[in-house]
């Protein structure tokens, strides 16, 4: 019987030209009875951007029309960058005026224009929105004399969305709200909708995660079909099963997470061998309790990835999961997926094997513990005097691994991080660094070790899995960064973009004033890391085969991962699963890239605003900061808690200062005076905004 996968391999051959509908029929041969189901098949298609009609009501593939389809994303200055599916293709540069009414975050056909040239990106036209991303949004309500508005939070939603007034739900100008979207924006027409739901103003207790969840359409509760299904699966592990598996019960193996951490999905185990080191990297089934199509599956496909937003947790998965059956609990069995390593003392993997096993961890440690451990801390080591031999072991490899991938290339960003700490209000009481000590180090060294082991071995059986991929820059990207790079001296030759000029880049700047704006710089010329079905490499890692298997607690891609490992154990892979798991990961991928940004935008968004909310108290207040960067209008400061702000040009009033675009100062016109990056200053706090998380200082 004829499929949809039928038509488009038919369309993809070399000697195909768009054909209109009856042409089809007959050239497929389709009987009468065939043809109602061939036309829906058809429209179907052609919703999902797989085939497009001509205006000549013909048929064909978007890639034979000059055609990409993909996701776009809009810029605060109101063009667009489309992200095309197919994984090897460019992104589409698209003007404002050439949107058409795309929204950011929709998915949407876009008609090349201009072709790429050797340093820019192909110019394309919107011609079709194929999935709207925006169906509610958060704004501010402004009520004008004839019309009101809603301005979304978000700056890359350029447009405001008109309202009509409501008799049901009061509103003042000001307030933060809802809007559901009535009528999608065309070329020539604003988006209307009507407002739902009211926040009020900023400062209420707990209103500010609310307004960042519905601002990124987070999914905040379970439905109760999903948490009844979790609550049937939290059962002791039983002994028919535990048979099934390797019994790893007899080996010694922690779980190293931070203090507050409920969600326990990784264990580790290792032991000296006499060829160098077995590193056994635990990690919880969850595969074995979220079973495809359940209600589980299908809202963890919805959600994607758990957001950590400070001190609310949206999980994946429900909690009777998350934090109980699937969490690798010190002194309880637990089924998990086990990749143990056979290494050499120069840091190659030997040999290596994945099983399904079952696994009693000894102990719950910490990073704090296993750090104070690590540093000779005579209490700690007491305390754990039977697993200190083991973590020195641990920290021994760790550094072989890191090593390795050093010297292979593999890029470290070493920016700071923010902890936040939070009063039951929500109100944040402490900003500082984040610090990451051996223990946080060692951990990430074998997560990557198992995820590139695990990641070849699927590309070598040839069985259609997620990757994690890393593409190198492209040459627009290059000719920014290397304008920046040569007001300090350095440069990335076009033809040489591998990680390892990149690092030496990264290495030469090291200690430097600059080295945060070059690496940040660096970081931006960088595409975003994604989920594809195919195995492009991961350029920061410097790995030519990468995926996600250590979080299948937290994340969609791991949790498929392992499901395929395990139709690959139970041999349950043949032509027709192999053709059906290839046809999912396309789907798969798109949703969970687009998830995991939501999810960071969200962290983020949090996280500024609760710096700006910290330093309202401030205002009035001098401090020592340092110039991290320097623009035409001015440049921002950073505190040592990590906390930024600008000092705009008008405000320096002692001289007329320019902006140097060729060593990125600004210099005063009759004195001379100098701004540069790593400059030590005193600044006055003066504003803060806290809708907007910003802040500014002025020069004392």
């Amino acid at each position: 019987m004829l499929n949809k996968d039928d038509i488009l391999a038919y369309m993809r051959q070399t000697s195909y030209k768009p054909m209109g509908y009856n042409d089809l029929l007959e050239a497929l041969e389709l009987e009468q009875d065939e043809q109602v189901r061939f036309s829906r098949m058809l429209g179907q298609l052609e919703k999902e951007g797989d085939i497009v009609r001509t205006r000549r009501d013909r048929y064909g593939l978007p890639e034979m029309m000059n055609i990409v389809k993909g996701i776009i994303r809009v810029s605060q200055r109101g063009y667009g960058i489309l992200r095309p599916d197919a994984a090897d293709s460019n992104e589409v540069f698209v003007y404002g005026k050439n949107l058409n009414g795309a929204m950011h975050g929709d998915r949407v056909m876009v008609r090349i224009q201009q072709r790429a040239s050797s340093d820019q990106r192909p110019e394309g036209e919107v011609i079709r929105v194929l999935e709207r991303a925006n169906h509610e949004i958060v704004g501010t309500y402004e009520k004008g004399r004839s019309s009101s508005q809603v301005i979304p939070d978000d700056s890359r939603l350029v447009n405001p969305i008109y309202v009509k007034p409501s008799k049901k739900i009061k509103v003042k100008n000001g307030d933060k709200v809802l809007v559901s979207l009535t009528t999608w924006p065309t070329r020539d027409r604003m988006a209307e909708g009507e407002i739902t739901e009211v926040f009020g103003r900023r400062g209420e207790a707990g209103l500010d995660v609310k307004i960042i969840i519905k601002k990124h359409g987070l999914r905040e509760n379970f439905p109760g079909g999903v948490i009844d299904e979790a609550k049937k699966m939290v059962v002791p592990v039983n002994a028919d099963e535990s048979a099934q598996r390797r019994d790893l019960r007899f080996v010694r193996m922690v779980t190293i997470d931070g203090e507050d951490a409920k969600d326990l999905d990784d264990a580790v185990s290792i032991s000296r061998t006499p060829e160098g080191y077995e590193l056994g990297v635990h990690i919880a089934d969850v595969s074995h309790y979220v079973r495809e199509g359940s209600k589980l599956d299908k809202e963890a496909f919805e959600r994607g990835t758990s957001v950590y937003l400070i001190d609310t947790v949206l999980p994946m998965l429900p909690r009777e999961l998350s934090n109980d059956i699937c969490s690798l609990n010190a002194g309880q069995d637990r089924l998990a997926m086990s990749c143990i390593m056979q290494i050499k003392p120069d840091g190659k993997v030997s040999g290596y094997d994945i099983c399904k096993s079952v696994i009693n961890v000894d102990r719950r440690m910490t990073y704090t513990a296993v750090n104070r451990i690590l540093a000779d801390d005579p209490e700690e080591k007491e305390k754990y005097k039977d697993l200190v031999e083991d973590f020195r072991l641990m920290k021994e490899l760790a550094d072989i691994l890191r090593a390795n991938r050093t010297n292979r290339g593999a890029l470290d960003f070493d920016f700071p991080e923010t902890k936040v700490k939070v009063d039951e209000t929500g109100f944040p009481i402490e900003i500082k660094r984040r610090e990451s000590g051996p223990g946080e180090r060692l951990i990430e060294d074998f997560m990557i070790q198992a995820n590139e082991t695990v990641a070849e071995h699927m590309y070598w059986q040839e069985i259609p899995i997620l990757y994690r991929v890393h593409e190198k820059p492209d040459s627009e990207a290059m000719v920014k960064l290397n304008h920046v790079l040569g007001v300090f001296g350095h440069k990335i030759h076009s033809q040489k973009v591998t990680p390892h000029v990149f690092q030496k880049v990264l290495h030469d700047i090291k200690g430097a004033p600059e080295e945060q704006t070059i690496s940040l710089m660096v970081l931006r010329s960088m595409k975003h890391a994604r989920y594809v079905h195919q195995a492009l490499g991961h350029f920061g890692l410097a790995s030519a085969y990468y995926c996600h298997f250590t979080s299948p607690i937290r994340r969609y891609p791991d949790l498929i991962v392992h499901r395929v490992l395990t139709l690959m154990l139970d041999k349950s892979i043949n032509a027709k699963t192999r053709a059906s798991l290839e046809a999912k990961m396309l789907k798969y991928g798109e949703h969970s890239s687009l998830q995991e940004q939501k999810a960071e935008e969200a962290e983020r968004d949090l996280i500024d605003l609760k710096k700006a909310e910290y330093m309202q108290q401030y205002v009035g207040e001098q401090f020592t900061a340092r110039i991290s960067s320097v623009q035409s209008f001015g440049f921002f400061v950073e505190l040592e808690n990590t906390i930024e702000g600008l000092v705009h040009i008008s405000t320096i009033a002692d001289d007329y200062y320019e902006f140097n675009d060729r060593d990125y100062t600004l210099i005063g016109t009759h004195t001379g005076r100098k701004f540069a990056i790593g400059d030590e200053v005193n600044v006055q706090l003066v504003r803060v905004d806290i809708d907007d998380a910003q802040i500014d200082f002025e020069l004392i």
